[in-house]
């Protein structure tokens, strides 16, 4: 029998904002989600540096772990943990706003799951986009695609297509080339975390880029923030 999802939650003492982290899967696995899976772990280093970047902010740092590995089709698996996740987290802390951050199967869940009423910002980081995914769930939201230039996993001009299907609907759309890396996000790992947490930061709390972010990041990231839609790191 297959657990359910797995929410965990680090923070300060006092709320203001929530980063949920959403881990990369399959496209079709009905296989249980194990917490020393590669995808999962993915996670943990983007986890530290919002911690660290946001604690002073109020920032707490969630983690969702899916079911199962799979989207699985028309089941959409993980947008419904996903869902319940928001729910939690709206329970726990009313009216605080949150940013969902996801890899690979997770960007795509988060896009899904972006409707929630907590929810403020969509981080995706290498994301599986394919071309029926809706936008329509994104009004008023702020949108950040992250895609390496030599993802072979996932589809980057996917990601940037989605982007400008989003920017009528969406508060804000920006879509961020990251030169040179792959689906892993290894070779340049700092501007990954620093585009995230910088974002984050700068949606749920207006806070300046500057503190998260340095040279040429950062001016991408301000201008990913002011929703210019094409952008290269």
């Amino acid at each position: 029998m297959t657990a359910g999802p797995a929410l965990s939650v680090a923070g300060p003492p006092s709320v203001r904002g929530v980063a949920l982290l959403l881990h990369g899967g399959r496209a079709v696995s009905e296989l249980p989600v194990r917490a020393n899976q590669l995808a999962v772990l993915r996670m943990l280093p983007f986890a530290r540096v919002l911690r660290r970047a946001g604690s002073e902010h109020g920032l707490a740092v969630a983690r969702l772990r899916f079911a199962v590995r799979g989207w699985n089709g028309d089941a959409h698996a993980p947008v419904a943990d996903a869902r319940w996740a928001l729910d939690q987290l709206a329970v726990r802390f009313p009216d605080v706003p949150v940013a969902v951050v996801g890899h690979s199967m997770g960007g795509r869940t988060a896009l899904y799951a972006a409707d929630q009423a907590n929810v403020r910002a969509v981080v995706g980081v290498a994301p599986w986009i394919e071309p029926g995914d809706p936008v329509e769930q994104l009004a008023g939201r702020r949108i950040l695609l992250a895609h390496g230039s030599r993802d072979r996993v996932t589809s980057a001009a996917a990601s940037a297509a989605y982007v400008q299907r989003a920017a009528a609907m969406a508060g804000s759309a920006a879509y961020v080339s990251v030169s040179g890396d792959r689906h892993a996000m290894l070779r340049r790992a700092a501007v990954w975390h620093e585009l995230t947490a910088g974002f984050v930061l700068g949606v749920l709390f207006g806070q300046s880029v500057g503190r998260t972010t340095r040279g040429d990041t950062a001016n991408v990231l301000l201008r990913a923030l002011a929703g210019q839609g094409s952008l290269v790191v």
